[in-house]
């Protein structure tokens, strides 16, 4: 960790196209959850600071969306090359805020594809034409919002950040983001990319602080026509209400989950056990569309659970940057105390199996609870933590009401041989996204993500995110007679 920690780390608001403290001059720490150590003090924005970033993105924005799809593109490209280039220190950065273990980072070029597809992206906002009404050329064209706002979290915020920001400005919008409190450092190593990049000043802010006063100083603004916001279903709440309550702003969000896998006697269980064992364990169970439920077919449910423990209990706790480390901390205190809760419910509400709070920092060993009752907190709320609750089922009807009696709506899967099976399923459960012998974070680039319900709205993906960061108005053009 010395290496990085003698290297500059940028700490500053970056406003029209410059760094800057915040006017308060107030900051916050950042803290590397493994050794509690801070690794940075970070300027903490206040409204006055996001009156400034909306002032700097709105001048900004008549020239940027008249630069047109190509030029604009031009900027992306060279963003999407710089961070590929970078990796290694955002790695390090990414580890540093958030415990997630350094051999799981491949936020980089994800970022970077993103970036990159968006480069030529921009044609494809097309609208439509008809000669339908008699005497008349109708048509309609997509354009930009104008000002957006993008709010991320801290669980992937590289991620977040090209997956928002890249169609934002594909679209000819100019963007204000505000990183998590809890991780806003690679938002501001990439701030010295856009910087590099020769972006227009104005074009692209980015701004760290709190949801208040910032996030919401963001949500209520007049100047600002859209925003897009994933992170926890009470905040995403918030964000709305204050959206229509200010100007009406366009609102798409993804928010959280509690995600189901249902494991029918037809599976093949060494599979199923490796793929949902991963996805409550990936990144400390800390990814929003985790199966923090699993429902088994009763004739199998022992062996099933009994390979899932083998399974689960097999990970490596350590320090994050050793890429042997396959299982980090919980991000901060509150995280790690809001986990413990659960614990305490399951044990309550249920059987513990395996695992539990590891009482050595912010560590939280893999957990298995079973026979929890659907009432439970534990089987209704997000945990965020890696922890799931194992169940069984004895029929295909009573496996989809369980996992369909949710508030949250995000990603389900199924795991069947039965083709027949797995499409009535798919259609059957209440979710944005369906895996089929496949499980969360699996995902695919040219597919549509988002949730149902609770969830949220909008959707997000290579071919997707465009729509959401363009109006469409229609132009009706009546012709002369002959």
């Amino acid at each position: 960790m010395a290496s990085i920690m003698n290297e500059s780390i940028e700490t500053r608001l970056f406003i029209n196209g410059e760094f800057r403290e915040s006017s308060s001059s107030k900051t916050f720490e950042v803290v590397y959850p493994y050794t509690k150590e801070v690794i940075a003090q970070v300027q903490e924005a206040d409204i006055q600071d996001v009156e400034h970033a909306v002032t700097a993105a709105k001048a900004a924005f008549p020239a940027w969306r008249d630069l047109g799809t190509e030029k604009r593109g031009t900027y992306l490209s060279k963003l999407s090359q710089l961070i590929l280039e970078s990796n290694n220190e955002l790695a390090k950065l990414d580890t540093l805020s958030t415990g997630r273990p350094i051999s799981q980072f491949f936020d980089a070029s994800f970022a970077a594809r993103f970036f990159g597809y968006f480069a030529g992206g921009g044609w494809t906002a097309q609208g439509t034409a008809s000669l339908n009404t008699p005497g008349h050329l109708n048509m309609t064209v997509k354009q930009p919002y104008g000002v957006v706002a993008l709010i991320i979290p801290w669980n992937f915020p590289l991620v977040m950040f090209a997956a928002k920001m890249a169609p934002a400005l594909a679209a000819g919008n100019t963007v204000v983001l505000k990183s998590s409190e809890k991780a806003p450092l690679t938002s501001l190593y990439v701030a010295k990319l856009v910087e590099k990049a020769g972006f227009p000043p104005g074009v692209v802010n980015i701004i760290s602080g709190f949801g208040n006063p910032t996030g919401a100083a963001l949500a209520s603004h007049m100047a600002i026509r859209c925003i897009s916001f994933t992170g926890s279903t009470a905040t995403g709440q918030k964000i709305q209400a204050a959206a229509a309550n200010s100007n009406m702003k366009q609102v798409h969000m993804e928010l959280g989950g509690k995600s189901p896998a249902i494991i029918f006697e037809d599976a093949d269980l060494e599979a199923a056990v490796a793929q949902t064992q991963f996805s409550i364990q990936f990144a400390s169970g800390q990814v929003c569309s985790a199966n923090s439920r699993i429902y088994v077919h009763e004739s199998v449910a022992k062996q099933f659970t009994e390979l899932f423990r083998e399974k689960f209990a097999a990970v490596r706790m350590g320090d994050p940057l050793d890429p042997d480390t396959s299982h980090g901390p919980q991000i901060d205190q509150l995280q790690y105390n809001r986990v413990k809760e659960y614990l305490e419910i399951g044990e309550k509400d249920g059987t513990l199996s395996q695992g539990g709070d590891a009482k050595d920092g912010f560590f939280v060993r893999p957990t298995i609870f079973e026979d929890v009752s659907e009432d439970s907190r534990l089987m209704r709320e997000e945990v965020f933590g890696p922890v799931v609750a194992i169940s069984t089922f004895s029929t295909e009807t009573e496996a989809i009401e369980k996992a369909n009696n949710s508030e949250f709506g995000l990603y389900a899967a199924v795991f069947t041989k039965n083709i027949d099976r797995a499409v009535r399923l798919a259609t059957a459960l209440d979710a944005g996204t369906v895996g089929v012998n496949c499980t969360s974070p699996t995902s695919a680039m040219d597919t549509a993500f988002g949730g149902l319900k609770m969830s949220g709205n909008g959707r997000e993906g290579l071919l997707h995110s465009l729509d959401s960061f363009l109006e469409t108005k229609s132009i009706l053009i009546k012709t002369a007679p002959l």
